[in-house]
């Protein structure tokens, strides 16, 4: 019997990205032995996301996979993931932003990590698809080198987990940071990342750059604060931040200016999730 990997994709106004999303996960290269389902949870959608998404069925039957596209009214990732997850069937579990694309092997790769019985935790190799504006590509450019990125398996955009990993935790916690509330429950040796990419976009613009950086500070501060405790799988390095500028005195400005705006504005308020497209 096949071994069935869950992919679940949280989705709230996708529409423009979540067919790239589909086609190259389709794209994938076989992984011998397993079959796949792909969760897509539209949540608080005002636009085509589920017709959109719902296009895919056809060629995910004729890949020998399932397809499932929920539609729920309230907008909010952390209850499309509980739903995606409430509705998975698989061993092995992908949580995977609507605008991600990954690359033919990267499927094969992650599940070669998670096949063990220890608990584990695997992401592939991010890139940063190439902004559109001068300001957000310097500003990628000294993002993708700050300590967090160069870390080993930072899983912004994907993560996966196996089925003893996914026991560290309940359901998803009202939190900001999925993403870094499920890699802390993994300590470094407990986590993977392999060599093959996924393409991952970055906010275009001064404002969005400010609201999407609030947004991840306040993050950070809210695992800080809630979970001190997963402070101790944080394997991040202190920045040198003299080297950093000189290598990149553009990027530095961009970046460093950004922080600025950010801690000069208002404290970010709720839980909105929305990368600020």
């Amino acid at each position: 019997m096949s071994i069935v990997i869950s992919i679940i994709i949280p989705a709230n106004n996708e529409a423009r990205y979540i067919g790239q999303c589909l086609a190259a996960l389709l794209d994938s290269d076989p992984v011998p032995g397993h079959a796949l389902e792909l969760i897509v949870v539209a949540n608080g959608c005002t636009d085509n996301t589920v017709k959109v998404a719902g296009r895919y069925d056809m060629p995910a039957r004729e890949r020998g996979w399932m397809l499932k596209v929920l539609d729920l009214p309230e907008g909010s990732k952390i209850k499309a993931l509980n739903m995606g997850d409430m509705t998975a069937i698989g061993r092995y579990r992908v949580y995977l932003d609507a605008d991600v694309r990954v690359s033919p092997p990267l499927l094969g790769q992650i599940i070669a990590e998670l096949s063990t019985n220890a608990p584990r935790y695997a992401t592939g190799t991010p890139q940063i698809a190439r902004p559109e504006s001068r300001l957000t590509r310097a500003y990628a450019r000294f993002w993708q080198r700050v300590p967090f990125n160069q870390g080993q398996a930072p899983g912004f955009g994907l993560f996966a987990v196996n089925t003893n990993g996914r026991a560290r935790w309940a359901e998803f916690p009202d939190v900001i940071a999925d993403d870094t509330f499920v890699r802390l429950l993994f300590a470094p040796s407990e986590r993977a990342q392999v060599a093959a990419s996924y393409i991952w976009p970055m906010v275009e613009g001064l404002g969005r750059l400010v609201r999407v950086r609030r947004r991840q500070d306040a993050g950070t501060s809210e695992i800080a604060t809630r979970y001190p405790e997963l402070l101790e799988n944080e394997a991040k390095g202190r920045p040198d931040i003299t080297a950093l500028a000189k290598a990149d005195p553009v990027g530095f400005a961009v970046y460093a200016f950004v922080a600025v705006m950010v801690r000069a504005g208002r404290p970010f308020a709720g839980t909105d999730w929305s990368r600020g497209r």
